[in-house]
């Protein structure tokens, strides 16, 4: 199949996280995509994350803005599950001690949960779903898992989410302690981002 050229300016990254944000502006560079976050915009169409998978989540963010801007838009939707807790926080990663709730507050739910049950450094893994829905194209999703442990001591600074109590025997350091470089090798998202990049590879010549 030949290649097309990508058509579009920039591309869309439907998430207000500044910090995702960052990491897909520096996953994205070797295309020379100029990627955009929804606060370089105004007026999104709000979307309720209801969905019962990363899967469903991701691509209904990603079509439903791409319809709005008639553009591409790349979303992900990704968290941490946690086996011995029947998959929790899942889908729910964001959200686990309410609505707006900080990471910090999300941590010590995810704490207290194994405590009450007496588990202690079970494994978790952290999942990544990326849909990029294009104008007048299928919307392809790609799927990156980071496996662990979750430890009771936040370690690290460089991180976001469960990042601090997210811990990999590999590395021998959470998440949080990772530098960047490593980080955008190992990590789910960057796993997710991977499939990703070379799916458009394939697909589209760009300007770089």
């Amino acid at each position: 199949m030949d290649k097309q050229k990508w058509p579009f300016l920039s591309i869309i990254i439907a998430t207000a996280n500044k910090h995702k944000q960052k990491q897909f502006v520096d996953l994205f560079a070797p295309l020379g995509l100029k990627v955009k976050g929804l606060n370089d915009l105004q007026d999104v169409p709000e979307i309720v994350e209801d969905q019962p998978t990363f899967e469903g989540n991701a691509a209904k963010k990603a079509e439903i803005i791409s319809k709005w801007l008639d553009g591409p838009v790349i979303s992900d939707d990704s968290g941490v599950v946690v086996p011995d807790l029947g998959g929790e926080p899942g889908v729910y990663s964001a959200r686990y001690a309410g609505e707006n709730a900080t990471d910090e507050a999300n941590n010590q739910k995810l704490l207290s949960e194994l405590q009450k049950r007496g588990i202690n450094r079970p494994h978790a893994f952290y999942v990544c779903v990326m849909a990029v829905a294009i104008p007048n194209h299928s919307t392809q999703l790609f799927r990156g898992e980071c496996h662990g442990n979750i430890i009771t001591t936040p370690q690290g600074e460089n991180g976001f989410g469960y990042d601090p109590i997210f811990y990999l025997p590999e590395e021998k350091k959470t998440m949080a302690q990772l530098l960047n470089e490593r980080k955008y090798m190992i990590s789910h998202r960057a796993k997710a981002t991977e499939k990703l990049v070379e799916w458009l590879q394939k697909t589209y010549v760009f300007s770089t």
